[in-house]
């Protein structure tokens, strides 16, 4: 993708201090308007050209003899010559010019050499230290500015400009105090060379006093100037204030229109970027450059807006600019994310010239479509690769969750000494998450450490992370305690919290919200807002997430695509149907994820018709799918009917056909689920045995599921045989497995599973049921008497279950997934944790109010009985959200028409 920061020194006009600097940079010409002078001069020695070079220089004919080096002779005085010293100077000048453009340092230091013997006030010590300056000899540039007796606003402005464009931003800082301490007064393209070296170093502080400066001495209305202070508040993350200094300009170029217009790209006002460019037009009338069309793909990009990307493609092909590079890397970019693959291997095959750049697109683009290999064969045809390469494949992987490559990937960058960055450990990290590994993560660490990444924030905000994902809390609560206190660390906080959620600690979860808002320690931005919807959605505190809602309002988040996405999604979690809604068609902008999010809140609600309604509403609109779309409308077939399995099948196969998206492994165990909870066990194994590529343990645990649904223990054992040798240290596997065994009455095939599980020393994490009353969660296990209210829960819960036996209410016993005495399999049924739950839900709100409570994983059928009989003896809706999706249990019906 090209950068969406132009360089704003392009715009700058020849400098008008200096006579030389209007001179064409072409070698010196006859018919040259700028050179009248009708002499000649005799040929340099052959040290001065290449056989490549023309005669480039006309001399004064009646000033030279037959010596060829009379004008580098050590008695030459430009006293002797009256009549051609500004000829001279200005031909010497050229010379310096044309070793610039040729590479040439002999060149320049030859003239150097020479012109050391005239007078000062006619040495071109200006354009000798551009010359150094272009050839990176900042050695020799400095000497020659050292060695002026009266060094011009030019001197120190090539100096302190070259210095800033060369990774020297120090030297530049004292040359700039130098220059103002010598009382000698800047001008524009000083304030461009200073305000260069503020960005690069982000140095805002200083930066807003240079601004002060130019508004001080009247330089605010040079446009390049703007321009440079523009692009100094976009870099250093000041994007508001950019549109309100471009407002201030009274002359705007090219350049100006870019640098609001990418500002507003990068702080994903897509709708505000779209609209400026419509102004530039109108207003204007200004020709678009190759840096206009990438920032607005990238907008097109970031707002899913494919019919504005194919003007914008069109408009590129109108103008000529299709063949330019950066628009060109910048069209991969966009097609990626709203296109199909077809799209962007053809515009690959189309460029003529492609550059690293242009590679690293395509690795990404492959990843993101999902195709690993692919991506791994375009890295190893790459010409030349550099750091962002190999950090785009390490990120494809995390992104497609192959954790175990990334993490070799890396090694493999550590070997060959790849530069590493930021986002290479953060993505290291996030590989290691993904593999929830104990000692990997304790190596990690370990690495980290020693190579003196643990102070970085970005990094530390990764391991806090990991740690969560590996079940590490007290490591993670080592390093929140040192961080929450320091500066910027809310990040550390939204971690924090999320793992708490993530682990199953949802009362200090909750508890760690209220207290970085009561201490004001977690700035509520776009990022954390979204976190903390996110938890209110994952454990059903909507009354938290109503504050957050509100807050965000208030701040003015909302026009973050992200927020709003993260509000709609909570109101789905929190069964809260309609402000799901309400939210989404309020929203000001909208993409994919946000279309995503609300045909899984229908899903997630057991809406699947409405689910497809979306799903029909997008066609029509244009809107391109991308590969969730297709998990989350595949598995809507599940909520709908058999008579639509067809259908289903003729979506997966046109994937590929229709919408260039190559199944994954989530697509086909989301097709496999459907045809496995429909009967169809035979043709979804069949399915399984035709994958284009090996099935990973996500599509054979589909299979499995189904296998226990309809009790099939035939596919159910071959099925379990797969997923045992694919993740032989997953504890949920074997609990499948055994599972399956009991619901079939094959005990001691359970019992060996389980046996073998403890031998290996796997345990699961139970099932936990909840219920927030009184701002508090309140967490059942079966069986569970931790309640300070225990009694009082199991009392109640007698009474009940007394009540819904009267009513019809019979025990499933097959539930109970051991093997013991039909009374004892009664006590196991009675005592878990919803029913904890629901009794004292019932217990602590008023008569007529609904109960609302949620379970970590797939409810059980007596339960799910049981709680339709609980609706009608206490007259109230119950709603529960387990892992299938939303129960609503209403006078003895439930949502899910006994099917989850």
């Amino acid at each position: 993708m090209a950068t969406l920061v132009q360089p704003y020194s392009s715009s700058m006009p020849a400098s008008p201090s200096s006579s030389y600097s209007r001179l064409p940079l072409s070698p010196l010409l006859p018919q040259n308007p700028f050179f009248h002078c009708p002499l000649k001069l005799p040929p340099l020695p052959s040290r001065f050209y290449s056989a490549s070079r023309a005669q480039f220089l006309l001399y004064p004919a009646s000033s030279v003899s037959s010596s060829p080096s009379l004008f580098l002779s050590e008695s030459f005085n430009c006293k002797d010559f009256p009549d051609v010293g500004d000829s001279l100077v200005e031909g010497l000048i050229n010379l310096l010019r044309l070793s610039a453009r040729c590479d040439d340092a002999e060149l320049v230091r030859a003239v150097h050499a020479f012109v050391l013997k005239l007078e000062e006030e006619t040495y071109p010590s200006n354009a000798l230290i551009a010359a150094y300056l272009k050839l990176d000899l900042f050695s020799d540039a400095y000497n020659v500015f050292r060695g002026l007796s009266y060094p011009n606003v030019e001197s120190y402005t090539r100096l302190i400009s070259g210095f800033s464009k060369s990774n020297r931003e120090d030297e530049a800082l004292k040359l700039f105090f130098q220059m103002r301490n010598s009382g000698i007064e800047p001008n524009g393209y000083s304030f461009v060379a200073i305000l260069t070296t503020c960005i690069r170093i982000m140095d805002l502080q200083l930066g807003l006093q240079i601004h002060a400066m130019v508004i001080k001495l009247g330089y605010l209305d040079c446009v390049f100037v703007a321009n440079a202070l523009m692009a100094l508040y976009s870099k250093c993350g000041y994007y508001e204030v950019v549109p309100k200094l471009f407002a201030e300009i009274t002359q705007r170029d090219i350049v100006s229109w870019n640098t609001v217009i990418s500002s507003a790209v990068n702080e994903f006002m897509y709708e505000s970027a779209f609209q400026l460019f419509r102004n530039m037009q109108a207003k204007d009338a200004l020709r678009v450059d190759y840096f206009t069309l990438s920032s607005l793909l990238s907008a097109c990009a970031g707002s899913t807006a494919v019919m504005e990307g194919q003007q914008v493609h069109a408009h590129a092909i109108k103008i000529g600019l299709d063949t330019n590079l950066s628009v060109n890397n910048a069209l991969i970019g966009f097609y990626t994310k709203c296109g199909t693959l077809n799209n962007v291997v053809s515009l690959f095959e189309r460029m003529a010239v492609r550059d690293v750049i242009t590679w690293t697109e395509m690795v990404t683009a492959y990843m993101e479509f999902g195709l690993v290999n692919l991506a791994l064969q375009a890295f190893g045809e790459m010409p030349e690769k550099n750091s962002f390469s190999y950090n785009a494949l390490l990120s494809g992987f995390c992104h497609n969750g192959e954790g175990l490559k990334a993490l070799n990937l890396f090694v493999k960058m550590v070997e060959a000494q790849i530069e590493l960055t930021d986002f290479s450990l953060t993505s290291f990290i996030s590989a290691s998450s993904l593999l929830a590994d104990y000692r990997i993560s304790k190596q990690i660490h370990g690495f980290v450490l020693k190579f003196g990444f643990g102070s970085n924030a970005c990094v530390e905000a990764a391991l806090l992370d990991m740690y969560t994902r590996c079940g590490r809390m007290e490591d993670a609560r080592k390093i929140f305690s040192r961080w929450q206190l320091e500066e910027g660390s809310s990040v550390a906080w939204t971690s924090m919290i999320c793992g708490y959620a993530r682990n199953g600690q949802l009362n200090e979860a909750i508890s760690l919200v209220h207290r970085s808002q009561s201490e004001g320690k977690m700035v509520m931005d776009e990022i954390s807002s979204s976190s903390v919807l996110g938890l209110c959605g994952t454990i059903g505190c909507q009354e938290v997430g109503k504050q957050v809602h509100c807050h965000a309002l208030k701040l003015g988040l909302l026009s973050d695509i992200g927020v709003g996405n993260a509000v709609v999604s909570m109101y789905f979690k929190c069964w809260n149907v309609d402000d799901a809604i309400k939210m989404f068609n309020h929203m000001p902008t909208t993409n994919i994820v946000s279309w995503n999010a609300l045909i899984a809140g229908y899903l997630l609600n057991r809406l699947g018709d409405k689910a497809l309604g979306i799903w029909s509403n997008m066609q029509k609109k244009g809107i391109k799918p991308d590969k969730v779309t297709f998990v989350l409308i595949i598995s809507a077939y599940r909520q709908t009917n058999l008579n639509l399995v067809d259908d289903c099948r003729n979506l997966f196969d046109s994937m590929r056909t229709v919408y260039g998206i190559e199944p994954t492994s989530e697509h086909y165990a989301s097709f496999i689920s459907v045809l496995g909870y429909w009967g169809l066990l035979e043709e979804a194994e069949e399915t399984i045995s035709k994958m284009p590529f090996e099935p990973d343990a996500s599509v054979w645990r589909a299979l499995l599921d189904s296998c226990k649904q309809h009790k099939n223990t035939i596919i159910g054992k071959r099925t379990a045989k797969h997923i045992l040798s694919l993740e032989p240290r997953d504890p949920s596997t074997y609990i499948l497995v055994s599972n399956l065994y009991s619901a079939s009455g094959i005990w001691h095939c359970s019992e060996a599973v389980r046996e073998n599980m403890r031998d290996k020393g796997f345990r699961k994490h139970p099932a936990q049921s909840w219920i927030i009353s009184q701002r508090k969660i309140h967490s059942f296990y079966a069986r569970d008497r931790s309640h300070p209210h225990v009694k009082d829960i199991y009392r109640g819960l007698e009474i009940l279950i007394l009540e819904c036996l009267k009513v019809g209410y019979v025990p499933d016993t097959s539930f109970v997934l051991h093997e013991v005495e039909e009374h004892q399999k009664k006590d196991f049924l009675f005592y878990h944790g919803p029913k904890l739950a629901a009794t004292y839900g019932l217990l602590m709100t008023k008569p007529g109010k609904s109960i609302r409570i949620v379970k970590n994983i797939l409810l059980c059928g007596d339960c799910h009985t049981f709680l339709k009989y609980v609706s009608i003896v206490t007259k109230r809706d119950i709603f529960l959200r387990d892992s299938s999706g939303v129960h609503c249990f209403s006078n003895g019906q439930c949502s899910c028409k006994d099917h989850w």
